[in-house]
């Protein structure tokens, strides 16, 4: 069955920060919705890459030797391995796209972060 999705449907369904909701599914990869706000914890995914596409708002990714500011329209990947944390100063509302399975908390185990994100 193909179906549309509609973004903005299913962030009015998100009210907490930091619980990514799956939306959709492809090639063993999932497309999660989130909405950031402060900052998240450092962490590292050994074995996946991480896409953040903003939708609304802006947000960064702070790296141990640099941060890269991301506002709406715009994307970066973080390549596998590199320690990050992600932080934004007013909310911003996020498109990820990773492997099936990934932790958002990638090596580190944070209770308040690591459920399993849930199907919206």
């Amino acid at each position: 069955m193909i179906r549309k999705v509609n973004l903005a449907e299913k962030f009015a369904h998100i009210e907490e920060p930091w619980r990514p909701r799956i939306i959709a599914a492809l090639n063993g990869q999932e497309v999660k919705l989130v909405r950031l706000s402060g900052q998240f914890v450092w962490h590292k995914h050994p074995e996946e890459d991480e896409l953040f596409l903003c939708l609304a708002g802006r947000f960064r990714v702070e790296l141990r030797d640099g941060v890269v500011e991301v506002e709406a329209g715009e994307l970066v990947v973080v390549p596998r391995g590199t320690e990050h944390r992600t932080a934004a100063d007013e909310e911003a509302q996020v498109l990820v796209f990773e492997p099936a399975g990934t932790r958002n908390t990638g090596n580190v185990m944070h209770p308040a972060f690591t459920a399993p994100p849930e199907w919206l």
